[in-house]
């Protein structure tokens, strides 16, 4: 029945999916709530969701009264809040896309893409909820994955996007699941060797101040924040401190600040889109300034006279998506539409993107075997890539091994070596 449900939800468009025991579905298509079907029935919700929370973490949800996942359901990567009400079990369903979130696909502007040029500091993501701040968020980690070799660190409640690897090295780590906290998350973050830190949310003080540690020690971390403008994203977090550090605290955020993105979802009807306005102030010197002496009302100023600089007042923003016309709506013919639903990724994917002289052959023979290859040698013709036709270039020498069987990998070097010397 859920499955029916949730893809019924997609076939429809609707980004949440709602159901209360003894009341029809309700869908969210484009942001407004819509009744499908027939009421739901008790026994029947409340089988679903025991099956989705599993004996072990049915008594957590009795004994709290609600339950975050994350699933794959009918081939669909859902967010899904399990909560009691006075009718008996409830949930609420997050529909994900399923295709991997890019800074085209969501619509943004592009110049949202120097964001994920920089090396270090903290990048906030802030809005409403409900207004696509984790699709933002995974989206500039995606841009990243598709052209830097960086370490990726993700510390989530639940994982909303799986990530395919592409240059970057990717690990997730779920709240409840591989980690008890976003604050044990974060400490063990820095004896992992990341890159990139992104930290799915801020709410706790000691979990910001994790979070601004490690943008200060050479990290670049992306959070997320609930506010409405850029302005109240910084204010909410200094004020989330006793008043005797907030100065510090300050100090600390203009020291890493990088840039802050408020978004929210705006339905455009003639072209039957939800897209994000944004708000985006960029951590140049004269907003560290503000941040640093607290005045937190200049910085609506410190937006506007930073155009030059790709920054963009919410006004500015509505203007440059009004004249825009290339908009992408998922049913473009040449959209590679990647699945991120959870399901196998496709092992040849990274071998396409290759060269075919950085492409390594691999063989499997009863016995080891090592020889070398003369640079006369013939191409080989058979490879087990998608593409048969592409060739594999063998310019230079070099030595082919199969099967270490029980020797250890300094005994091959060292054999390498020798047989370099009596080249």
């Amino acid at each position: 029945m859920l499955g029916a449900l949730i893809k019924s939800a997609r076939a429809a468009g609707a980004s949440d999916l709602h159901l209360e025991a003894g009341l029809p579905p309700m869908m969210r298509i484009g942001g407004e709530l819509i009744r499908r079907g027939d009421p739901v029935n008790a026994n029947m919700i409340e089988s679903i969701g025991r099956k989705l929370i599993g004996e072990a973490g049915w008594p957590r949800f009795v004994d709290q009264g609600s339950f975050d996942l994350s699933a794959n359901i009918a081939g669909i990567r859902c967010r899904i809040n399990i909560f009691k009400t006075f009718r008996g079990l409830s949930m609420a369903i997050r529909v994900f896309s399923t295709v991997e979130p890019t800074l085209k696909r969501l619509n943004l502007h592009p110049d949202l893409m120097a964001i994920t040029e920089c090396s270090h500091g903290l990048v906030l993501i802030s809005g409403p909820t409900g207004s696509g701040k984790s699709s933002t968020m995974a989206a500039l980690i995606q841009e990243i994955n598709k052209k830097q070799s960086k370490h990726i660190l993700t510390i989530e409640s639940p994982i909303e996007y799986l990530f395919r690897m592409q240059r970057a090295f990717i690990r997730q780590r779920e709240v409840g699941r591989d980690t008890p906290s976003f604050y044990q998350g974060l400490i063990d973050a820095l004896r992992e060797d990341p890159d990139v830190l992104m930290v799915g949310e801020m709410r706790e003080p000691d979990v910001m101040h994790q979070t601004l540690g490690a943008a200060e020690t050479g990290h670049l971390v992306f959070a997320t924040v609930h506010s409405g403008t850029v302005a109240e994203a910084l204010q909410r977090i200094v004020c989330a401190f006793p008043a005797e550090i907030q100065d510090s605290i300050r100090a600390q955020l203009a020291d890493t600040l990088q840039a802050v993105v408020c978004q929210r979802l705006v339905f455009m009807p003639e072209r039957n889109l939800r897209v994000p306005e944004c708000e985006i102030l960029l951590g140049n010197l004269t907003a560290k300034s503000v941040v640093r002496e607290g005045k937190y009302h200049k910085l609506g100023d410190v937006i506007q006279t930073g155009a030059q600089e790709r920054m963009w007042s919410f006004g500015r923003y509505r203007t440059w998506m009004d004249n825009r016309t290339d908009w992408y709506t998922g049913q473009e013919k040449n959209d590679p539409d990647l699945p991120v639903d959870g399901g196998a990724a496709d092992p040849t994917a990274l071998l396409r993107t290759l060269k075919p002289e950085n492409r390594v052959r691999v063989t499997n023979p009863p016995t080891r075997k090592i020889q070398k290859r003369p640079a006369s040698s013939p191409a080989i013709k058979k490879i087990s890539f998608p593409d048969p036709q592409a060739p594999v270039k063998e310019t230079k020498a070099y030595y082919e091994i199969s099967d270490l069987g029980d020797e250890s990998t300094e005994d091959i070097l060292e054999e390498l070596k020798n047989m370099k010397k009596n080249k």
